[in-house]
This record gives structure tokens, sequence and C-alpha cells, in this order.
């Protein structure tokens, strides 16, 4: 029987379309560079209705008529209207302006599509890979016994650490198992398993608990110090408070770096802690991770080292385009809980290295190439700068706020976000929290600057998250200026408002207001 051939103009990258390829990434590369050379604002201002309108009037059955008609339609719905993270008035989320070489790396792994899951799939991607976890390793101080994997984000990272302790938990209690860890009978009932956090700790934990079969109160707040840090005698305390109930405390989640403070806790002591109790620590440095490569303040994750587990995204403080995280254990040993074996992918007794051993996830885009080419490129010294330069902007831009008669700082920042709201002389606390979030929509609204908000004891707060050492205290002042401005016009009510404040969009209505308080994770 005989089959139809392609025909010559078909659109898969092979000999025959290398020319159309060319075209195609020329095409590409030029209107994302023309972009990032003319933007002036991080968002174009259309609504949502505009946007859902352009999207919802394409006609997905019928192919446009070649690329150049798709790019220009692709432009106009997407690379108009997307946030631009690189563009210094961008300070909401723990999003980064992103590595040249690692975007020349992403064209790269997508073009080859390597899955790197099996060796026959990727061979000495499935070795870089395993270099860069052997590099960060030691970055965070662990032994020569430890590995990891490259994962989706931190997240994902989270998740399979805690799956980890999981399994390490059940395992020192007695389950029985078979020598690929599977459960015949019995053991440690998932209920009794508890998880220590802080209520600062990433929204993922309490996700990933619910995810591996864990009561729905197995996640337990640890108190803090006034600074949101984890407290050390509080943890000692929660732990025994668990054991005295006849449940048993699986894992610590300590963080180095939380999302809305950046709160580093103390690692040295939480692990005094968890070490004496035999509790496994896992360290989220998703945020954090950053700090492992600067010139002045490593010792800030001082006793990293001894967690069991640690998450770090690179794609957060190492300047990668999304996604690139990593699980690392101190112990690679403990990564046999997630391996499962499949005579078609990873028999038992391959004699070749397996990614999909280690990862909950079997197709992997090669993410790593993303990081290695920006260390060859960059080195990990002017990266560690990097970090540097947005954590003095931090304390710079606190310093800005203190000084703003009109606003009010919750706290010293700690890493590179700054929490803030708008209050002048006169306005009481419930008012604080009605106009804060309208005036952080009506900026968003405006397209001139993005900046995130958050609740601290129940109370509405902005926040700058400053990760683009290219922003300055001027940008950090120029976005205060335009929150300040909107704030006094959301005081005086739409008939106070006089041509004195300057052109803006039309302030949003409460019943219209933004919820844009999440974190990417």
């Amino acid at each position: 029987m005989s089959h139809p051939q392609l025909a010559p103009t078909h659109h898969l990258l092979d000999a025959s379309t290398v020319e159309a390829y060319r075209e195609a990434m020329g095409r590409a590369t030029a209107l994302v560079a023309d972009r990032v050379a003319t933007v002036d604002r991080p968002y174009s201002g259309a609504t949502l209705e505009s946007l859902q309108a352009q999207v919802s009037r394409i006609d997905l059955d019928r192919p446009a008529a070649g690329l150049a008609e798709a790019m220009e339609e692709t432009a106009g719905l997407y690379v108009d209207h997307a946030i631009w993270f690189h563009e210094p008035r961008y300070m909401a989320h723990l999003n980064c302006p992103v590595a040249v070489p690692a975007l020349a790396a992403d064209a790269l792994a997508s073009a080859v599509n390597t899955s790197v899951d099996t060796w026959d799939q990727s061979t000495s991607a499935t070795l870089i890979e395993r270099r860069l976890v052997e590099w960060t390793c030691g970055r965070i101080g662990f032994g020569a016994a430890s590995d990891g994997v490259f994962t989706s984000g931190g997240t994902q990272s989270n998740t399979q650490a805690l799956l980890l302790a999981r399994e390490d938990c059940r395992h020192r209690h007695g389950d029985p198992r078979d020598a690929d860890g599977h459960d015949h009978a019995g053991g440690l009932e998932l209920g009794r398993l508890r998880v220590l956090a802080t209520a600062q700790s990433h929204f993922s934990v309490t996700k990933g608990a619910r995810l591996l079969g864990l009561a729905p109160d197995a996640v337990r707040t640890v108190a803090t110090d006034a600074a949101g840090r984890m407290s050390p005698s509080a943890l000692a305390v929660e732990i025994e408070a668990v054991r005295d109930a006849g449940d048993v405390v699986m894992a610590v989640v300590a963080t180095a770096g939380t999302t809305d403070r950046g709160a580093i806790d103390p690692l040295a002591e939480l692990a005094d802690v968890t070490s004496a109790a035999g509790v496994w620590l896992h360290v989220d440095a998703a945020y954090g991770c950053g700090l492992l490569v600067s010139p002045t303040r490593r010792h800030w994750l001082d006793g990293i080292e001894r967690a069991d587990s640690v998450t770090v995204d690179f794609h957060k403080s190492f300047f990668q385009p999304v996604a690139s995280s990593a699980v690392l254990v101190r112990d690679g040993h403990d990564l046999r809980h997630v391996t499962h074996h499949a005579d078609y992918l990873n028999p038992r007794r391959a004699l070749v290295p397996n990614q999909v051993d280690k990862s909950l996830q079997t197709t992997r885009r090669f993410d790593a190439l993303k990081l290695w080419m920006t260390l060859r490129v960059m080195g990990a010294d002017e990266i560690g700068r990097h970090v540097d330069t947005v954590v003095d902007l931090a304390a710079d831009a606190a310093t800005t706020v203190s000084a703003d008669p009109d606003l009010e700082l919750c706290c010293d920042p700690q890493l590179s976000t700054v929490l803030f709201r708008f209050r002048p002389e006169g306005v009481d606390e419930d008012e604080a929290d009605r106009v804060n979030p309208l005036v952080r929509s009506a900026l968003f609204a405006s397209g001139r600057a993005v900046v995130a908000g958050t609740r601290v004891d129940g109370r509405h707060w902005l926040k700058l998250t400053l990760l683009n050492p290219s922003a300055t205290t001027a940008h950090v002042r120029e976005v205060l200026d335009l929150l300040v401005g909107l704030g006094h016009d959301l005081l005086a009510g739409p008939e106070d408002r006089t041509a004195s404040s300057g052109p803006r969009r039309a302030v949003p209505a409460a019943e219209q207001e933004l919820e844009l308080v999440g974190e990417a994770g």
C-alpha cells in the first residue's frame, strides 16, 4: 500500500526545510529585538475584554496565509501585549530579565527537541544536566553522595522533596517494602504525617501535602520572629507537640527567601533542631538560590548544606528563561523513592544513565542547557554581582519609601522585596485597605508600571519585587510617584480630580478590582 508523501512545502524541520527554519527564526528574533529595543512600559494597558475579543475572533480551523501573516497576527495578539520583565518599571512578581546566552541555548534545545529522560533520547544532554547538578550541589555544600534533577519549577521541586521525605519517614518507621519501595501491607498511616512550615512558606507546600495524600491539616504552622523567620525554639516545641499527639513529623520546610518578605530562615539553627529530632529538613531556596553565587552574601545561606533536600529556581535568581529549576538531595540514594522501571524505557539493569529514574516527569525538556550556556558565557561571579545589585536596590528603595510622608514601610527588606503601602496622614487602616488594591489595579491598567500586592496580618500591602539589575533608584522613585498620584486621586474622588495630576486612565471601580496577588511558582 502506498502512502502519500509530504509536499515539498511542509513545515516540519528537516533537511528540506532548513531555509524556512532560518527565515522563521529570523523573523521571530527580529520581532522580539524590535520590541525590546522600543518598549517603554511593562504593559500595553489593554483591557481583558479587548484582548479576549481579539483572541476569540481567530478561526483556528483556517490557517493564516503563510508565516509572515501568522507572525504579524501573533505580534498583535501576544507580543504587543506581553508583560515585559526586562522593563525596569516591572516590579511585581519573581520574574527576572533573562540572559542572552540562555535564550540562544533555548533555541538550540527547542529545535533539537531533546528529551532528557533516557540515554538513547539525550546522550550528552544527560551528562550536561548531571554536571550542573553536581556543580549546584557543590555550591550548596553537599558532599560527593549528593544528587538531583532538573524540574519544571519550585512547585514541582518542593512536591518531589516532600515525596522523598514522606517515603523516607515511612521507611524509617518500619513500612514493609519490596526492592522498589512499593507497599505490601500495614505501615505508617498517611493521616498521621505532619509537615512543619511557617505561614510565609510557599503555597506549594500545602498543595504538595494534599497531592501526596496527607491529611487536610497535615501542614502545621511554626511561629516566626518579627522579621518573618522561623523560630528554632518554636520549631522544637512544635515537634514535641506533634509527637505528644501521637503523630509523626514527616518534614520541616525552611525557606531561604520567602515570597513576600524575602526572609531567610536561620538554617543552621533549624538544622540543629531537625538533626536532634531525626526529622527531614527541606530548604525551599527557590528565591534565595542566587545567594549561592553572591560574592558578598553567600554566608546568608550558611547551614543549607545540612538540609536533606533543597529547591532552587534558576529562573528566579539566575536570570534564566522559564522553566529552569532543580531539586537537590544530600544523599542521592533518597531519589530511589521516585524510581520506577519499565522494560520499554529504563530497564532495571540498564548500563547507561537514565534521568527518568530520578524525576517525576518522563518527557522533559533540556532546560539545563540554558544554565550551562549562561555559566560558560557570563560566569557565576557576574550572576552573583547581579544578585547583589538587586539586594542593594531593595535597601535603597526601602529608604526612599520611609522618607515619603505618603507611604508606609512594612518592614526592612531582607532580599529584594519591599513591602509598603500608600497611607498619607489622616488615612486609617480600613481606608488604606480599601485604597491600596485599587491603586495597584489602576497602575496595572495604565501599563506604565506593575507592582504586586499581598496581605500581612490581614491588611493589604503593596510589594516591589526587584530582580532587574538594570533598574535604579530613579525607576523606583518614578513608580512610587505614580502610585502616590493615583492614591490621592482615589482619595479625592472623581469630582475633585484636577488636570494638575496629569493624564491617566480611568481608575477601576471597586467592583472591578483585579485580584492579582499570587506569585509565580
